[in-house]
């Protein structure tokens, strides 16, 4: 079959209805888990996505090593990579938007400018400044209150001498991880495979470690800083933006796991390397996303 005048087309699946069920039922189990409800529609979900998705890459990945991908269909996976970059660039603009609009709009609002405070219409000890670190809740019920504010934010320094640098570490991690899956991209093109193994791994270890310290941040947010997802807007904004993030990480480390899998097995060149490439691309978006998480969640907190 000649790849220049032809264009593969695959045999029927069900794959991709099992993809929609399985993110169906995530969705539907994250809703009934955060009511309080039961989790398990939520990891039943991601269960069928897992194992939905290792079907349908290792199918992919055969049908490249057999060599029946055309020019054509690479190109397709090229757009589909970068649509899909584009959708994620989008759902951390409505986050960005989000804590934007609350801290730039609504606060003032609701302060002086909006003539709440004179007319008493908030709670007595209300201050329009970012973070908010009372809720009315907390106001009206004491220590029975249900939705509590934090004990303290999390600007970068100052929550704790070692812990309290945490953001910037991470930080440097995820700047080196940008820099070594760039020399490993530089080492397949020049079809350098050891080099790129190397560099590959450095990266998949730079993204482990920063989901550790992440992990770490969180204990201590929950545990000596009372800052959870009940701490009123601000718990629920840094969460959001953090965890979101955060789930983005895992899932570019597991992707980049794969690729360093697939290098060792000696699946890529210097003229076929999509798949990698598509990871580091992926990469490299959740690096510029925590640069600016870096900026206005923990500096200008």
């Amino acid at each position: 079959m000649s790849t220049e005048s032809s264009y593969y087309v695959p045999e029927q699946s069900k794959l991709p209805i099992c993809a929609a069920t399985g993110m169906a039922l995530i969705a539907l189990g994250a809703g009934t888990w955060v009511q309080g409800g039961s989790s398990m529609a939520f990891f039943a979900g991601a269960l069928v996505l897992a194992f939905t998705l290792y079907s349908w890459f290792s199918l992919v990945i055969k049908e490249n090593m057999a060599g029946m991908n055309s020019d054509q269909l690479k190109r397709s996976y090229v757009w589909g990579m970068s649509w899909f970059i584009f959708s994620e660039v989008m759902f951390f603009a409505v986050f960005f938007g989000s804590l934007f609009y609350i801290r730039t709009l609504a606060l003032p609002w609701l302060g002086s400018e909006g003539g709440f405070e004179s007319n008493n219409l908030l709670w007595g000890d209300f201050e329009a400044a970012w973070p908010l670190m009372t809720t009315p809740d907390m106001v009206a019920n004491g220590e029975a209150a249900q939705f509590t504010g934090p004990e303290q934010n999390m600007s970068f320094p100052g929550w704790d001498k070692l812990l309290g640098w945490l953001p910037l570490w991470n930080t440097i991690v995820l700047l080196t991880s940008s820099f070594t899956v760039h020399i490993a991209h530089t080492a397949i093109k020049n079809n350098n495979r050891s080099k790129f193994n190397l560099w590959l791994g450095i990266t998949v270890a730079l993204g482990a470690i920063f989901l550790v310290l992440q992990a770490e941040e969180y204990i201590h947010a929950y545990q000596h800083m009372g800052l959870t997802l009940e701490s009123g807007i601000y718990g629920t904004t840094f969460f959001m933006l953090t965890g979101f993030h955060g789930a983005h990480v895992t899932m570019g480390t597991i992707m980049l796991l794969i690729q360093f899998l697939r290098g060792l097995k000696g699946h890529f060149n210097a003229e076929d390397q999509f798949g990698f490439e598509a990871a580091s691309w992926y990469w490299h978006f959740v690096d510029v996303v925590w640069v600016g998480l870096f900026v206005f969640v923990y500096i200008l907190a």
